[in-house]
């Protein structure tokens, strides 16, 4: 049992390193301008699915509730199949591992128009909410800084290395969308992102 115990706490340690390890090269190469992104015709349902089967089981244990809304006509994303599943993973994380037990996370996405500098557009509007811990107003400015944590007792006392949501800014903006949240302390939070539809991208 005390073999089983080491084992279970050197195997939590190893992944946490590899996180940083992954999390400190992904911002080198963010920062550097040299990240490769692989724009493809990304299906929402697709990636969500993907992204709820790979935490489905850490959401089970803790006897939270997911709902998944993803409307079945809507048009297929246009971006980076493997960093958007990061981006939506990160966030879909962040809601389970800070809303406590039998807590609520929600999934949805829609159509809608984004305004930009070049105008009006027609995106894919994600949302993913909870009813967890929430932010306060005072650490909500610096929420996507590198190596930001707030400073509240139920938030450090989950594992995390303060990059995911940086990382995550920097991807979505990289991929022509936006990022964004509000969130009321201790009644949760709602995370945006908006991506481009494959529809109005030019072909390779």
């Amino acid at each position: 049992e005390n073999q089983a115990n080491f084992l279970s706490t050197i195997r939590s340690n190893v992944d946490r390193m590899a996180t940083l390890v992954s999390d400190l090269t992904d911002v080198s190469r963010i920062e550097a301008g040299r990240i490769r992104l692989d724009f493809t015709t990304v299906p929402v349902s697709e990636v969500v699915d993907e992204v709820v089967r790979s935490i489905r089981n850490q959401i089970t244990e803790k006897e939270q509730q997911l709902d998944v809304n993803i409307p079945p006509d809507l048009p297929a994303m246009w971006g980076d199949r493997v960093r958007l599943i990061q981006i939506i993973t990160n966030l879909v994380s962040n809601a389970y591992k800070y809303t406590p037990a039998q807590g609520q996370i929600i999934v949805k996405a829609e159509l809608t128009n984004q305004t930009s500098t070049q105008g009006s557009a027609q995106v894919i509007h994600l949302t993913v909410s909870d009813n967890g811990y929430g932010i306060t107003p005072d650490h909500q400015k610096n929420i996507f800084q590198k190596f930001y944590r707030s400073d509240d007792p139920k938030v450090r006392d989950t594992p995390g290395t303060g990059l995911g949501l940086n990382i995550s800014k920097q991807l979505i903006e990289l991929q022509g969308g936006q990022i964004w949240f509000e969130s009321v302390y201790r009644s949760g939070s709602s995370f945006h992102i908006t991506v481009p539809i494959a529809e109005i991208q030019p072909s390779k």
